[in-house]
């Protein structure tokens, strides 16, 4: 029978295959490599691509269930109820920013739709009044649902794992969006913290439309 060490390290590696072929996958390298060698798929890429991200999460859940182990710590009252409030505010927030976003570009309906191979698609900058505070409000609406949960030896491994990738992941995301953006993104990155905001840092509605306009003006440019 495996000890639970071993249960657990199957877990860690787990995680790290899924976060290394997640990143793998959204790389531009890989998107151009697609783009020119098989450019009539490039349109359903992002489709195919969230639908491997969540195929690749059901093992990772069933080992989640099945290494869970004993219970390391749970809530209970009334400490409980403040966890599962913040849980509860995190996916209200969560479901309150889609209206910010296009759902059908981010599942990639709107790629397939209009037949777009471009292997380097990028959206307008976009500073929803979430952005105004945290660089990445998703990833912080997550790891408020993550470490308000009851927690397991499977669980606490996960949700450790999950922090890293969510600080490693925004950082390679970053990369990105400095080479889109640029100069703006760079004031916009020393302005806003990354996954947790701060009553000091953050953006006015006037400061979230000039950045947004000198985006639109250096795109113009180029």
């Amino acid at each position: 029978m495996e000890s639970h060490l071993s249960q657990i390290i199957y877990l860690v590696i787990a995680w790290l295959i899924y976060f290394i072929v997640h990143s793998i996958l959204a790389s531009t390298p890989v998107k151009m490599l697609l783009s020119q060698h098989l450019a009539k798929y490039s349109a359903s890429y992002r489709l195919l691509y969230n639908f491997v991200a969540i195929i690749l999460l059901f093992p990772i859940l069933v080992m989640m269930r099945h290494y869970s182990g004993d219970s390391l710590w749970q809530w209970v009252a009334p400490a409980s109820w403040l966890a599962n409030g913040l849980a509860l505010l995190a996916l209200t927030g969560f479901i309150w920013s889609l209206r910010y976003y296009d759902s059908r570009e981010f599942l990639g309906f709107t790629q397939l739709s209009r037949k777009d191979v471009s292997a380097d698609h990028h959206e307008a900058l976009t500073l929803s009044p979430l952005h105004r505070f945290v660089r990445h409000p998703w990833y912080f609406f997550a790891l408020v649902i993550i470490w308000t949960r009851d927690m397991d030896a499977a669980f606490l491994t996960s949700a450790i794992m999950m922090t890293l990738y969510f600080i490693i992941g925004s950082r390679l995301e970053e990369k990105k969006l400095i080479r889109y953006y640029g100069e703006t993104y760079q004031i916009y990155r020393e302005r806003v913290p990354a996954l947790f905001p701060s009553p000091w840092a953050y953006l006015t509605d006037s400061d979230a439309e000039n950045l947004e306009k000198k985006a639109r003006e250096d795109n113009a440019i180029k």
